[in-house]
């Protein structure tokens, strides 16, 4: 259940290089883990459409089209890749509510601090632990989306990393984080019949030991879900622990 970086493979995926050949080479249109469709009502919660959010890696994913189609009003849109910014300021030059800017996530200096009330990250973290110095690359970025946030902002983290690999990034003092966990089976997962889960089950709140972490007993029904991380920036010096 523990996984991490044995979850990569051999490609750089910290590497704008590897991005700009990849997408070359696919085109089209791809989003990781989850469509807009699963993750909205997590998103609708804790995000109002009136936030200026900012979308971290994002690709050439449908993600922050479908957003706007749903009522958000302003989203920047930034990839290390300059060949899918070039590619998704083409396609969405008619949608004024998307802006798209080649950006490096562990430098986000353009930026002024508390710039943002929402950070959606569906990946970008997770491509960075697979990337070199990766405890350096997430310092870097986590530093950088703690800066942009505004006090009571939320920083969305999706990925495959379960508490075990993820809290130990998220949960340090400096950030003055306040999280909270769900998790959702992949798509297309199919529940057992004999399962006692329910659809609404995946949009309650995890229980998590004092530390943050899933408890002994805890069992996936999916064991590849997904783990969304709702962080939200205390003003003040609160503390930050896993609620």
């Amino acid at each position: 259940m523990y996984r991490d970086v044995s979850s990569c493979n051999t490609y750089n995926y910290g590497d704008a290089l590897y991005w700009d050949a990849r997408y070359v080479q696919e085109g089209g249109s791809f989003d990781w883990y989850q469509r807009y469709s699963a993750l909205r009502p997590f998103i609708r919660k804790y995000i109002p459409t009136s936030s200026r959010v900012l979308m971290v890696g994002c690709g050439n994913a449908l993600m922050s089209e479908d957003m706007v189609v749903d009522g958000y009003e302003d989203i920047t849109n930034i990839d290390i890749s300059s060949v899918a910014i070039d590619m998704m300021r083409r396609k969405h030059a008619y949608i004024p509510q998307l802006k798209y800017m080649q950006m490096d996530v562990r430098d986000m200096s353009f930026f002024p601090d508390e710039s943002f009330q929402s950070v959606i990250d569906k990946g970008t973290l997770d491509s960075l632990m697979c990337g070199n110095d990766a405890p350096v690359s997430a310092a870097r970025m986590l530093g950088e989306v703690s800066r942009l946030l505004k006090p009571g902002g939320i920083y969305m983290l999706i990925t495959y990393g379960d508490p075990k690999v993820r809290m130990p990034h998220l949960s340090r003092s400096v950030y003055n984080w306040k999280t909270v966990l769900y998790i959702i089976p992949r798509p297309g997962f199919e529940t057992s019949v004999n399962s006692s889960s329910t659809t609404k089950s995946y949009l309650e709140p995890v229980p998590v030991t004092k530390d943050g972490l899933l408890p002994v007993d805890f069992v996936l029904e999916d064991p590849d879900s997904h783990f969304i991380y709702v962080c939200e920036k205390m003003d003040g010096l609160e503390r930050c622990n896993l609620t």
